[in-house]
């Protein structure tokens, strides 16, 4: 469903389909991070120096962390000329998840990041895109080398619906970035074909 516009000069020129993309996960998992290495555009990020009030934010695995995003972030890629995915990093924290419902109205889907150190962080993101019947592939963070878990091992131990893609990256890789919401965008259009053929 491409549109088309003509200039002044009478040449015409597709304007892209944009899709809404969520990035999610726990508090540490690297959605900031994902959205400032893939986005072509300058991101927006709302990051805040953590409180340091005792018991507002769990640091552990993630010690060296001093910033937290308290509304979201934004970042633009174009993926081909006809297609451009727009970037929405949900805040961590559960203190701010009243946002999420406001940020998650007309996504396309979602990708859920994963840091094996926290594991356990990225199952309230899985229960509320699955409550949603939201779209999700899991993206294991690979930043540790230490840490490393193949993606069977993750997607068992997230006890997930089979079928829901899981993808070992670097969120500071852009193409690693890159190749997981490409992944998103043809697990959607598997799932919709699907459906389209049992109709």
């Amino acid at each position: 469903m491409d549109s088309v516009r003509s200039d002044r000069n009478g040449a015409s020129s597709r304007i892209p389909v944009a899709l809404k993309i969520l990035i999610a996960g726990g508090f540490g998992a690297g959605k900031t991070t994902m959205v400032g290495s893939v986005s072509e555009i300058r991101p927006l990020q709302t990051e805040e120096v953590l409180t340091g009030v005792e018991g507002a934010d769990d640091t552990g695995g993630v010690e060296g962390k001093t910033t937290t995003t308290v509304t979201m972030d934004f970042g633009r890629i174009t993926i081909t000329e006809d297609l451009q995915l727009y970037l929405f990093g949900t805040p961590g924290q559960d203190r701010f998840w009243f946002l999420w419902d406001e940020l998650s109205e007309g996504a396309l889907g979602a990708v859920v990041l994963a840091d094996t150190r926290r594991l356990a962080d990225c199952f309230p993101s899985i229960d509320y895109f699955e409550q949603r019947g939201t779209p999700f592939v899991v993206a294991v963070n690979c930043f540790d080398p230490d840490q490393r878990f193949g993606a069977d091992a993750v997607g068992r131990a997230l006890d997930l619906d089979e079928g829901v893609p899981v993808v070992l990256f670097d969120a500071r890789e852009p193409m690693g970035a890159r190749n997981v919401l490409i992944e998103l965008v043809e697990y959607v259009a598997r799932r919709q074909l699907a459906a389209a053929a049992s109709r």
